[in-house]
Parts: structure tokens; sequence; C-alpha cells
């Protein structure tokens, strides 16, 4: 038999590339979006989840605007933590197994070495603080859990950081902070790296699902520029010469015991494939 499995923001940057590959998988996909299942309404949650009744639900939806959280933590708050309370919730009445997508930026970013999964957590910023209450009531409602932390997302079907650089790739200097190091994760990386812990059956608990390496965001531009064959006037700065609303962690490298590729290859793959598209 196979197994059903619900997805919440399916129409996001993440979820139109792990739906496919769920599928390919042999997973049965329920796809759902804001219109078909609004997270923060508790009463659609239930009726939703109990009328489908899947054995997985892969949690992706959310409020993703790191700046704009800083002035409108109550929004990012209602959909970030309350939205996910009411998804495990339910799981945990179901008996389902929920994936819940978490980030980087639920730690500080003070450390020298790779974060692993039981390190301390204290989030700089309202939209990691927000994602970190998701784990929490994610901990606390449903037992069958995964809690997958990623970090510098970014794939064919959405804004991201590499579609940001290539945009501006024609201008007379593209300036990029260098003191911000982290792991950049391909969606495709990300929905693989579920799937490996769904498979295996891995045990429940906190996992970090990120490209493996680390790299500054400059050095990632580098790459990526390199990667497409194009000569752009790169040049590095501070985070303090580009400051935004929101602190970022100036080192949220995350140790990811090998679920995903090196985030240089996994970049050239999608160099690759945003080509031929």
């Amino acid at each position: 038999m196979h197994k059903k499995v619900l997805v919440t923001g399916a129409n996001g940057m993440l979820g139109q590339d792990l739906c496919p590959i769920l599928e390919k998988n042999g997973y049965d996909v329920i796809r759902t979006d804001v219109q078909t299942l609004d997270i923060t309404n508790p009463d659609m949650v239930e009726t939703v989840l109990q009328k489908e009744t899947p054995d997985i639900v892969i949690h992706c939806a959310a409020y993703t605007n790191v700046d704009k959280a800083e002035e409108d933590l109550a929004t990012a708050r209602k959909i970030n933590a309350n939205g996910t309370e009411n998804i495990a919730k339910t799981c945990g009445k179901i008996g389902a197994t929920l994936v819940y997508i978490s980030t980087d930026y639920v730690f500080a970013g003070n450390g020298t070495k790779p974060y692993e999964p039981t390190d301390k957590t204290a989030p700089l910023n309202n939209y990691g603080l927000t994602k970190w209450e998701g784990e929490e009531a994610v901990r606390k409602y449903c037992k069958k859990h995964y809690i997958t932390r990623t970090s510098w997302l970014y794939g064919i079907h959405g804004k991201n950081f590499v579609e940001t650089m290539i945009s501006l790739a024609d201008r007379p200097e593209v300036k990029v902070v260098d003191d911000q190091v982290g792991c950049p994760t391909w969606t495709v990386e990300l929905s693989n790296g579920i799937i490996k812990l769904l498979g295996e059956q891995a045990p429940f608990g906190t996992y970090h699902v990120c490209g493996s390496g680390k790299t500054s965001w400059y050095g990632f531009a580098k790459k990526m520029f390199e990667l497409s064959g194009l000569k752009v006037n790169l040049n590095p700065c501070t985070t303090e010469e580009f400051p935004r609303p929101a602190k970022r962690p100036s080192y949220s490298v995350m140790d990811n015991h090998g679920i995903c590729r090196n985030w240089e290859d996994a970049l050239a793959d999608y160099i690759k494939l945003r080509k031929e598209v």
C-alpha cells in the first residue's frame, strides 16, 4: 500500500519540487495550499486532516519574509507558531508522522564549529523565534515527528538568492556580504533528504537537512557566477555596509551528518538545470 503524504504550502518554492519527488518515490501526494488548507484555522486543519487521513504530513507552509517579520511579529507568529501548533495537534490526534521544515535562524550564530541538532537555540530575529516556537509545538503535540532544519534555500520555483544574483549580473558592481557563513541548500536536496529520513525510518527527532560544507554569501555568489559562465564585477562587503531590519547569524553552519551532498555539487546541478528550463 502506498503511503499517503499531505503537503502544506505545496505551491511554494519547496513544495513545487518536493511533491513530484515524493510521487517518483511511490508516495500518494495530497497537495494543499492556503485556499484548501488554511493552517491558521484550527477547525479547517482538523476537518481536512481527519478527512484525508494522511500517514505523513510535510509542513512546508510558512511565513518566510525575514525582514518583514521584524515589524509584523503577530502575522509571523500566527503562521509559523500557531499554524504549526494546529497542524501538530491534529497530527498527534490522528497518529500521522509530521515533518516540519525549520531553519538555521533558530541559532544565535556566534559559534565556531558546525551546529549539532542538540545544540542550544537562541534566535536573533523574529522569523527565527517564530520558527523555533513552531519546533516546540511539534515536540509538544506530535510524538512522531521529524524537525528538519535547513538553510539558505534556493530553487527553480521561487524568489531566492541565486536568481536575485543572476538578475544583477550586468550591474557595474555587485557587492555581497562576506562575513555571514552558512550552508546553501537546493530545494531538491532538501526534498531528497526528507525522503531519506522517511524511507530509512530514522528515529524521530531533530535533523539538519542542508548542503554539506560551508561558504559565505559572497563565496556562494562567486561560485554561482563561475558555474553560470558570467563575468561579474563582484566584491565582498561587511554586514554593517548592508544594514537590514532583521539581524542575521554570522555563523550558522550546521552539521548534516551526511544527509545531503556538498553544496557546490548541488549548485552545479541547479545551474545546469536552470539553463535547460
